[in-house]
């Protein structure tokens, strides 16, 4: 029985075996004949039996109907290949510029991760070198910063340089203009063909070092970006940048959440802060305090100032913001501080000081509305007061606002600070591109 069983499945081996090659031979190796006229088929039969009856001497292709598919399959692919190579080709063709940003000033990362939404490669902050890149309008932006970026020692890959520095105080002053003059040799030598500066400022706006160095003066940077209301600011080749957030802290790009828009928040305002002697915060706490309007808003002064937060410190002013309706912004050495553009990042809304602080800021023969030029520019939704005996009466007004309606302003306030980054990011953008790109005329 097992033999009967043994010589039926070798047969069937066999058997198959010969049909496989006879197929093999029919398909590959038999010669094609030329086709003969297309059999007329009896429309009167059975749909599907005359498909397969060969007349004449056309031959059926069992096999046919897979090469077609497979030949429209190709045909498919190849179409989708073209085409992909022609918006590659139309993709590169649109990209008229590169530019290298090198973030050597913590501003950096406000332009790099707020304003431009770019993402950095790793995302650990204290890595020593950080990377990023993407394209927006014309151009192809590449971003490095970190420690290791340092003059001579890093890829200088593109011939349009932005340079973000830091001016604040004479030693991080000397440490610019080591890479000013490092972008001026690659300059000379035809390594890089243009320069823009982005540069956060002295809060007293002492920027005369900078001078020497812009086009204009018969030095090299082309265009300067500059914080607080610098009085040299012209909007055509030096335009005033905003502050934005303490990176330096790794204050965080922060997504807003329907929590954030809809919960009713504890506090009415918030101050957390240093409190310098014979200045107005020391005005804004006791005002604060006599009426006891410091039990509705969370308080936290301190002396002296700190440079750097603790994880616990941080936490609590994240939180401070977050559950406060209003944030409190005294001025401090200039009006312009990190706290306002941070409230905004969280829908509570700045009560700042517009006051003029001491110093070089202001350009009166060219605006009328400083400080904070930029801001008021751009219609930013601010309770703007001059003296904080005006505060309150608007928390007395505060306590009888709806929800509702604190709901809709917090809507207002981050969709503006949304459209005020775009804006930003733009301005930048069209004023490198008139400025780098070759002009058309003539």
């Amino acid at each position: 029985m097992r033999g009967a069983r043994r010589r039926l499945c070798s047969a069937l081996i066999v058997a198959y075996g010969l049909f496989s090659l006879y197929a093999a031979y029919t398909v590959f190796l038999r010669p094609r004949r030329p086709p003969g006229p297309r059999p007329h088929r009896d429309r009167r039969g059975p749909r599907g039996f005359t498909d397969h009856v060969a007349v004449g001497n056309e031959e059926w292709n069992p096999w046919d109907a897979d090469e077609k598919n497979e030949l429209a399959a190709s045909q498919q692919r190849y179409e989708a290949h073209l085409k992909m190579i022609k918006y590659a080709r139309s993709h590169l063709e649109q990209t008229s510029l590169r530019v290298q940003i090198w973030g050597k000033a913590a501003i950096g990362l406000y332009l790099w991760q707020h304003i431009f939404g770019g993402q950095l490669d790793p995302a650990d902050v204290t890595a020593q070198w950080r990377q990023g890149s993407q394209k927006a309008g014309k151009t192809y932006f590449s971003f490095v910063t970190g420690p290791s970026v340092v003059p001579g020692y890093f890829s200088v890959e593109a011939e349009h340089v932005v340079l973000v520095l830091n001016g604040r105080e004479p030693a991080k002053i000397a440490y610019a203009t080591q890479w000013l003059h490092y972008a001026q040799t690659l300059m000379e030598t035809r390594k890089i063909q243009h320069v823009a500066v982005v540069l956060l400022g002295n809060e007293q706006c002492s920027n005369a070092w900078i001078q020497p160095y812009l086009k204009r003066n018969g030095g090299f940077v082309r265009l300067l970006f500059v914080t607080y209301d610098c009085a040299f600011v012209n909007e055509e080749d030096i335009f005033q940048w905003p502050l934005g957030v303490a990176t330096y802290r790794n204050f965080p790009v922060v997504e807003p959440s329907w929590s954030m828009l809809h919960d009713p928040r504890p506090y009415l305002c918030n101050f957390l802060g240093t409190v310098y002697k014979n200045s107005s915060r020391e005005t804004l706490i006791k005002i604060l305090k006599q009426d006891g309007l410091d039990k509705h808003c969370w308080i936290a002064a301190r002396e002296q100032w700190q440079p750097q937060e603790t994880n616990e410190s941080f936490k609590n002013y994240q939180d401070a913001l977050l559950q406060s309706d209003l944030t409190l912004c005294p001025v401090g050495i200039n009006t312009e501080c990190y706290r306002i553009y941070e409230a905004c990042s969280y829908g509570s809304l700045p009560i700042i000081e517009d006051v003029m602080t001491p110093g070089d800021c202001g350009n009166s023969s060219m605006y009328h509305s400083a400080p904070l030029q930029l801001l008021k520019t751009m219609g930013a939704p601010f309770i703007f007061i001059k003296n904080w005996k005006e505060l309150p009466a608007i928390l007395e007004k505060e306590k009888k606002m709806s929800l509702q309606e604190k709901i809709e302003r917090r809507k207002k306030l981050l969709e503006w600070y949304r459209n005020f980054k775009a804006w930003m990011r733009q301005k930048f953008i069209n004023t490198l591109e008139n400025s780098f790109l070759p002009s058309d005329k003539g």
